[in-house]
């Protein structure tokens, strides 16, 4: 299968690495969904999932239904093997951008987008509840940690919610595990491809606002039939407070331990937190650093989603 793309972006951290993605070995239909942190990852793997196993049943936790590749807690070769037994339409989480992934024509690349003011917040609780310990012990176990010392100094937050929001907007694409810049960095590397056939663009916003008709969309997108008599069915099976009674089916990682409340993974999935932390000035500060960073329609799309903005990356 030919790819369709220049030399790739190196992405590397203490979870993941994209060189991982080097040599494997795709099908036409597969679909890899790239998202930020925090944005949906989850959401749109159970959308997927939903629509290729026409129900709720899936042959195993969500997690190995759709497994994140890059990630660094097991063997690549594990999961490149999990992922060649598959003999469903196969299914792909990643956090790396789309100019890091190789491109290939016959398959579907997804890519969520969601406020960045609520990402920031979204995954300071995510941080807070992972138990990191842990997680070096399942790195170590799957690559080794001896690479540690050459990758960047993980930075311990602020205690003040202010500052580590200041922070976020400020830092470098990959100063951290997640900044303003490394979140519409992302974005833009699916707006600018948003007309490709095989890539498409959702957001947490839409996905809020109207379920059964952004999964309907989906469903046109990865050419699966179903009626929107059968998108609301489904998308029931999609709410959040359904996916919390499922969390150790359809948590990330549930199975190995990496959360210190697995349930508390599904939050509240708030919109708007944000608006008690931050003055005016620091809303000046954001603004302005956005428009520094992306285009006004992609500025607009990232933060109200394509219904609430207006701004349709179909079009």
């Amino acid at each position: 299968m030919a790819s369709s793309q220049a030399p790739r972006t190196r992405y590397r951290s203490i979870v993941a690495d994209s060189a991982r993605w080097d040599g494997f070995a795709f099908r036409p239909g597969d679909v890899v969904i790239s998202t930020p942190p925090k944005c949906g990852t989850t959401w749109m793997q159970m959308l997927c999932a939903l629509l290729i196993f026409d129900g709720p049943a899936f042959p195993a936790p969500l997690e190995q239904v759709s497994p994140w590749l890059d990630m660094l807690i097991r063997p690549l070769a594990d999961v490149t093997a999990a992922l060649a037994a598959q003999t469903h339409r196969r299914v792909i989480k990643t956090h790396t951008p789309l100019d890091g992934l190789p491109l290939h024509a016959d398959v579907t690349y997804l890519v969520v987008g969601r406020d960045p003011r609520d990402v920031a917040i979204s995954y300071e609780h995510h941080a807070a509840n992972m138990d990191f310990a842990h997680f070096l012990e399942l790195r170590a176990a799957a690559v080794g940690n001896e690479d540690l010392a050459e990758l960047p100094e993980r930075r311990v937050p602020s205690e003040d919610p202010v500052e580590r929001f200041r922070t976020f907007v400020t830092g470098e694409t990959h100063a951290m595990p997640v900044t303003l810049a490394s979140v519409l960095h992302h974005l833009d590397t699916g707006w600018q491809r948003r007309r490709h056939p095989n890539v498409a663009l959702f957001h947490y916003a839409d996905l809020q606002a109207d379920l059964a008709g952004e999964l309907l969309r989906l469903a046109r997108v990865l050419g699966i039939p179903c009626s929107p008599e059968h998108a609301r069915e489904l998308a029931a099976q999609a709410s959040l407070a359904r996916m919390r009674e499922r969390a150790a089916d359809v948590a990330p990682n549930a199975t190995r331990g990496t959360w210190k409340d697995v349930r508390a993974f599904f939050r509240s999935g708030g919109t708007g937190e944000w608006r008690d932390r931050l003055s005016p000035a620091d809303l000046v500060a954001y603004e302005a650093r956005v428009a520094a960073l992306v285009g006004p329609d992609l500025a607009a799309w990232a933060h109200g989603g394509r219904l609430a903005s207006g701004v349709d990356p179909e079009r």
